[in-house]
């Protein structure tokens, strides 16, 4: 089995749950440790019984809980070194033994998963996007993408199930109460992913790839809302002829853990 689960993804705060029958894993920790230890209690998961927490990125909203996560349960933390040495407050709260390098397109384990980190185009020091796979499934995360290109594509191209950003609606972003340094930073090739380009990715997939499952992610709380990023997704889905039967499409939540998706 592979299974995922959305803890909580937005601009907010991000948290994200993967496990096998041997291992599970917090991608980001994004929310305080309170949080995310009652997001794993709705699904009926200790916190104490995590194995791993990966990261992709320093930013707040991905790493708010992970020194405390990491001491209160003794969790080895994964992130590129650049990473690490972004977040110093952070990391020096976490123990010696429990900070791990990984460098992206190499390929490392944890337990029966495989991980793959890849290079994503965002404002951080290093940040990624993962594939993870056990023996039979698996599943990309990919978010916090300023803009998608091909070398992403490939990597998502071998998943069933991804989770993918769709941060904002293009009008939405340009009326919003963001002040104009911040929209630019958005909208920008190092920023986040709009609706229309998630749905693009979606559409190409669909025709390239065994993908099955999609979950839209990390949603701007002022220049989106789910309904709008769903329907911008499936209409690009329709205007390129896609079989919208052969997707499961929906949005992750913001507040709440999603449903267990077992692939």
């Amino acid at each position: 089995m592979l299974n995922f689960c959305s803890l909580y993804s937005g601009s907010s705060g991000n948290s994200l749950f993967v496990e096998t029958e041997n291992t599970k894993v917090l991608i980001d920790a994004g929310m305080s440790c309170k949080k995310i230890e009652e997001a794993l209690g709705s699904i009926d998961v200790e916190a104490s019984s995590i194995n791993a927490i990966l990261v992709t990125h320093e930013h707040i909203d991905h790493i708010r809980g992970i020194s405390t996560i990491s001491k209160k349960f003794d969790i080895p933390v994964f992130a590129t070194k650049e990473t690490f040495d972004a977040m110093p407050k952070q990391t020096e709260k976490i123990s010696n033994y429990n900070i791990n390098f990984f460098v992206p397109s190499e390929k490392f384990c944890i337990n029966d998963l495989e991980v793959l980190p890849f290079s994503i185009p965002h404002d951080a020091a290093n940040p990624c996007g993962f594939n993870i796979k056990n023996d039979t499934h698996q599943i990309s995360v990919a978010t916090d993408i300023g803009h998608m290109n091909r070398t992403i594509l490939n990597h998502l191209e071998g998943s069933e199930f991804v989770l993918l950003e769709s941060n904002y609606e293009t009008e939405v972003l340009k009326c919003c109460t963001y002040p104009f340094k911040l929209k630019s930073r958005i909208a920008s090739n190092i920023g986040h992913l709009s609706n229309e380009m998630a749905g693009k990715t979606i559409s190409y997939l669909l025709k390239n790839s065994n993908l099955k499952t999609a979950l839209l992610g990390h949603l701007s709380k002022e220049s989106n809302f789910p309904e709008l990023a769903y329907q911008t997704v499936v209409d690009e889905l329709i205007s390129e002829s896609c079989n919208l039967d052969s997707i499961n499409l929906s949005v992750a939540s913001r507040d709440n853990p999603s449903k267990l998706i077992k692939l």
